[in-house]
């Protein structure tokens, strides 16, 4: 059982004329104003003692009494996992994803899930939205995720990826032959004629921006180290196949396979039979939501791209 939260503040006078949630949310900045409204509206956040709502003026020199219960956020059920921790405290926890792994229960997938195995080892994350997930990977993609134990925790970390604060760096080998370091900005929305993509949409689309620098070239394929800006659906794999540079292996943007010429059947096989897309989430940088501390985590590249680029490294030779 949590314990109830309990918060009790008056307004300052220098706040007078504006709306209560944005007095909230500047006042009580634990919580995202998102759920802050949610308590406006359920009467667990109230002014001078009664009920008010999200967009009731101020005057100055008010009391807010907030009241409430952290409840469970859906119903999932908890599942053991092995979960790879590569770091954890009490405000966060941070893992390295494998590849295969679905991130939150869906239609398709309705357990089983990364969700699913951090409520085994968090009970108490059924009361945070999406049990503290705050930005996710795709199922084939592996790599470091941060996920918030706390309410705090999410809304500063969330605040953080609104900002652009948090730094993720991703391994990515892709198609063709890349001469240097580059930059896609270009907008991403849902494809218009398959809704399981995503597509650079330059009407309506999201901003987005990818960073992009040579790690290692092979005959016929780069080696990249990518830098999110934006943290949009499938990002990296729609700008790679953008600029005519798709993931290898990747089943929904990468067509068919390039192989160099004179490649060994060895390597054949290995490109034509790479069974998801070649993406590594490999850095995560963040300040800490609790102590403000600069965090900096580091995954090595997962076997199996690590035995692909030693079968390209060797027919390049």
């Amino acid at each position: 059982m949590n314990d109830p939260l309990k918060v009790d503040i008056e307004v300052p006078a220098n706040m007078a004329g504006r709306r209560l949630d944005q007095v909230a949310a500047e006042l009580i900045p634990d919580y995202s104003r998102a759920r802050l409204q949610s308590w406006i509206r359920g009467g667990q956040l109230r002014l001078n003692g009664a009920p008010a709502r999200p967009r009731d003026k101020l005057s100055g020199g008010e009391h807010l009494s907030l009241r409430a219960e952290l409840e469970a956020q859906g119903a999932w059920r908890a599942q053991p996992l092995d979960l790879a921790i590569v770091y954890e405290d009490n405000s966060l926890l941070v893992i390295n994803k494998p590849a295969g792994l679905v991130v939150h229960p869906a239609a398709g997938n309705p357990d089983g899930t990364l969700l699913n195995g951090l409520l085994h080892h968090c009970p108490h994350l059924q009361n945070i939205p999406r049990a503290g997930i705050v930005h996710r990977l795709d199922k084939d993609t592996s790599g470091l995720m941060v996920i918030a134990k706390t309410l705090p925790a999410q809304a500063r970390l969330v605040d953080q990826l609104k900002r652009r604060t948090v730094s993720r760096r991703y391994d990515a080998l892709v198609q063709g032959y890349i001469t240097g370091a580059g930059c896609v900005d270009a907008p991403i929305g849902r494809h218009r004629q398959n809704r399981l993509k995503m597509a650079v949409v330059n009407v309506g689309g999201k901003e987005a921006v990818t960073h992009y620098r040579v790690q290692r070239r092979f005959p016929a394929h780069t080696l990249l180290r990518c830098q999110l800006e934006t943290g949009r659906t499938h990002q990296i794999r729609v700008h790679m196949a953008h600029i005519r540079h798709p993931l290898v292996g990747d089943p929904l943007y990468g067509g068919r396979s390039k192989l160099p010429p004179g490649a060994s059947a060895a390597l054949v096989q290995a490109l034509q039979q790479f069974p998801r897309q070649a993406l590594h989430a490999a850095e995560l940088a963040l300040v800490h939501p609790l102590s403000g501390e600069e965090m900096h985590w580091y995954a090595p590249m997962p076997a199996d791209m690590l035995d692909l680029l030693d079968l390209l490294g060797a027919d390049s030779i």
